[in-house]
């Protein structure tokens, strides 16, 4: 009876753990739905902002030097800047992508915890189990 109420609580606390992680996940997960959708609307706004910021500046430097020689290397700037901007984006998004913690490091830690802890019990209980018995004792 003791064994099955041992084996009982074992399995309660180990279904209360897994529980806690899920709840966790779950929660982390709600956060970063949320942080991406947030980051996706700003950014589609900038872009969409940007875009027509650096269209009208183009036309705008495009009808100014046009009547004069250097309209082409006007327009081989433009090309130039707008070039080195969007290198300069994109390093910086491809920076972000990886310094950022990644998804979930939170229950991926609290998960590693939990598996560190359940390896220094196993390991208590096996050095304080008895050496099995040598049957070679039994014979003498």
């Amino acid at each position: 009876m003791g064994l099955r109420r041992s084996i009982v609580g074992v399995a309660a606390s180990l279904v209360g753990l897994v529980r806690t992680r899920l709840e966790l996940l779950a929660l982390e997960a709600a956060e970063e739905k949320t942080r991406l959708l947030k980051v996706l609307g700003m950014a589609f706004a900038a872009l969409l902002f940007l875009t027509l910021a650096v269209l009208v500046l183009t036309i705008t430097i495009a009808v100014a030097v046009w009547p004069t020689e250097q309209r082409y290397l006007a327009l081989g700037l433009l090309a130039a800047v707008y070039g080195v901007a969007g290198l300069v984006l994109l390093y910086l998004v491809r920076r972000a992508l990886v310094v950022d913690p990644p998804p979930f490091s939170a229950t991926l830690e609290a998960l590693g915890r939990d598996a560190a802890m359940l390896e220094r019990v196993r390991a208590d209980d096996e050095d304080d189990e008895p050496p099995p018995d040598d049957p070679r004792d039994k014979e003498a």
